[in-house]
């Protein structure tokens, strides 16, 4: 990719409130759609201002918003049983039983702490932006659709550090729902230095009854969640452990439901770490050995020379049961294929 890359507007934030109208987003407890199975059925992506809306079988499946934040997000997503599987806030602020803590972690997203001195994690004033440039490629499909864009990392002063193009697509794994991410980081505009930090990368913040435990002083208290890894670590051990896949699962409006994340082998760093915490924010972090990892200072530093560039893939399974149910292992033994 050269230096040149063609930046478009950033766009404003979009009307929230008929954004949430439009989309049907219900209360924690209620489902974001009418009971149905997983199901198959044909993906269909259509174009909404700032953001792209993903139907599987003719129902919402998620929304990839490119505008009005300070990075790309994928809100809402629903799984089994019409449930809505991430934190509602803050894009919609007044849900009961959830915590207002950790605003900037927004349902699912990409995001790092220190790029070359800047932090594409955080939201204030001093933080970069990872700005939605275009949209290559939009895909829908009888088994899968694609969302493929192109994306500048801007510092507050303006200066792009980077760019990254990513695909997510949106299918389902034997009558699983499911996304996979592929991101490339080009440093297209010079040298690009991940320095070892527990803020990033590949995140999500789950549902409030995913998380390990309540919190009673800022409104939950409908927290069941468990967690397990790919090496039997299970609970709050999950924090920094090296794993192939995690899953935080528990019970949501009487229906047993579950994330499973997948680090595929391919990927610098794997098995990765995982800042997996007990209040449901869950992130794949490969630069983070010693931050999480407890290794030697600066074991997670990583530099990209000019003109390279460095590939991550992930897969989210939104699954109904327990790991063992969801055959949550045989399934990463097919993705690591």
């Amino acid at each position: 990719m050269t230096s040149n890359v063609r930046r478009l507007p950033y766009h404003g934030m979009f009307v929230l409130s008929g954004l949430l109208i439009a989309l049907g987003i219900c209360t924690v407890g209620r489902s974001l759609a009418a009971e149905e199975p997983a199901g198959n059925g044909k993906v269909t992506i259509t174009q909404q201002d700032d953001s792209l809306r993903v139907l599987i079988g003719g129902r919402l499946f998620a929304e990839y918003v490119f505008g009005g934040y300070s990075r790309p997000i994928v809100y809402p997503i629903v799984g089994p049983h019409g449930i809505g599987m991430t934190r509602n806030f803050p894009m919609k602020p007044d849900v009961q039983g959830e915590s207002r803590d950790h605003p900037h972690q927004k349902s699912m997203f990409f995001g790092y702490g220190s790029v070359s001195g800047v932090n594409f994690f955080a939201e204030s004033a001093e933080s970069g932006k990872i700005v939605h440039d275009k949209l290559l490629k939009l895909e829908s499909g009888t088994e899968r659709g694609l969302i493929r864009t192109l994306n500048n990392w801007v510092a507050a002063d303006g200066k792009i550090v980077c760019t990254d193009t990513r695909a997510l697509t949106f299918h389902t794994v034997d009558g699983v729902r499911a996304i996979d991410w592929e991101i490339t980081i080009h440093a297209s505009h010079g040298d690009v230095q991940f320095k070892d930090d527990k803020h990033g990368s590949m995140a999500i913040r789950t549902h409030p009854n995913l998380r390990l435990d309540n919190a009673p002083s800022r409104g939950v208290t409908t927290a069941n969640g468990q967690a397990v890894n790919s090496e039997g670590v299970s609970g709050k051990a999950v924090f920094g452990k090296r794993a192939k896949w995690i899953d935080y699962w528990g019970e949501i409006d009487g229906k047993t439901v579950g994330i499973a994340i997948f680090d595929h082998p391919a990927n610098p760093r794997h098995p990765t770490w995982w800042m997996a915490r007990g209040y449901g924010y869950v992130a794949a972090d490969p630069f983070g050995g010693h931050a999480i990892g407890g290794e030697p200072p600066g074991t997670g530093d990583m530099l990209i020379k000019a003109g390279q560039d460095v590939t991550f893939r992930y897969r989210y399974l939104f699954h109904e049961g327990e790991p063992k149910q969801a055959k949550v292992a045989e399934q990463y033994g097919r993705y690591a294929k």
